[in-house]
């Protein structure tokens, strides 16, 4: 169609992704009069309407909803011809987008941002942080490269790379540091801490302690892994943390951090991107690097 550029695509595509010119016209780094102005001229060149403007945010029309897709599919093919090129130079340069969950983020990427910038200096990396359905939607609609999170994740179009197992280790006030260590039966009649639903540690916890039997009453929730170490050393209850985090939350707290019995629960920590990412070879060589050089 004569008219219609690749600015159109994306910036509807922000447009439809956030709901709201104003967090959309953010996204795009412009202002909410020049999104609106391009986002003008798109209905203008298809001769109907995307968009249904309410007072506090928009909903797209039946053809804004098609188009969306559409959109989503031709940025990402788009991009994925960058990658193309890139990945045909052998070594990694230009931007590189890494997405991480929260239970891994502190603990994972001081190192590897130092290692891949010791090796890739040329390297622009664009980080983000947050639960494993967002990254996932973010990969398969092509605005993630790769994202580190706990494996399985089960979708067909990404491709999966183990890179470590770790258990859990039982966080408890230091107090009770000599008395015997309870197994999950045992962890039930305990106050569990635990992570806010979304985060798929909460999910892995929770299966461990089966808690069918867990009374909404001895549960409480947490922002984050550090508030839970925080809640436990002052003895509101006990929570289970990831190995990997032991030694930066518990710093400064009054805990005590023990293995439990067997069978431990553990947790898989991988690599997912794209099948169909261009720049799978070089990803794969970032895992191996992790797995030797930063975990």
């Amino acid at each position: 169609m004569i008219g219609l550029t690749m600015k159109h695509l994306r910036y509807f595509e922000a447009l439809s992704r956030h709901g709201h010119f104003g967090r959309a016209a953010e996204a795009c780094g412009i202002s909410q009069p020049a999104l609106s102005v391009q986002i003008k001229e798109l209905e203008e060149l298809l001769g109907a309407p995307l968009i249904e403007r309410g007072a506090r945010q928009i909903r797209l029309s039946g053809l804004g909803e098609a188009l969306a897709e559409r959109a989503r599919g031709i940025l990402r093919s788009v991009d994925e011809l960058g990658d193309l090129a890139r990945a045909s130079r052998g070594s990694l340069t230009g931007r590189l987008r890494i997405g991480v969950i929260p239970t891994i983020a502190p603990y994972l990427l001081p190192r590897l941002i130092k290692e891949l910038g010791a090796r890739n200096p040329d390297l622009d990396i664009r980080l983000r942080e947050t639960v494993t359905q967002t990254l996932l939607r973010d990969l398969n609609e092509g605005r993630m490269d790769m994202a580190i999170v706990a494996l399985p994740v089960s979708e067909p179009a990404l491709h999966e790379e183990p890179l470590c197992e770790e258990e859990f280790m039982l966080v408890r006030a230091r107090e009770d540091a000599g008395k015997p260590v309870p197994n999950a039966d045992g962890l039930r009649e305990m106050r569990l801490l635990l992570l806010e639903e979304g985060h798929c540690f909460r999910d892995q916890a929770l299966s461990f302690c089966s808690p069918a039997t867990l009374a909404p009453r001895d549960l409480m929730e947490g922002s984050s892994l550090s508030t839970l170490v925080q809640m436990v050393g002052a003895g509101i209850g006990v929570t289970l943390i990831p190995e990997m985090a032991v030694e930066t939350e518990t710093r400064s707290a009054e805990v005590a951090v023990v293995r439990l019995p067997a069978p431990r629960p553990k947790r898989t920590v991988g690599m997912v991107w794209r099948k169909s990412n261009p720049l799978a070879p070089q990803l794969t060589e970032i895992a191996e690097m992790i797995r030797r050089k930063v975990l």
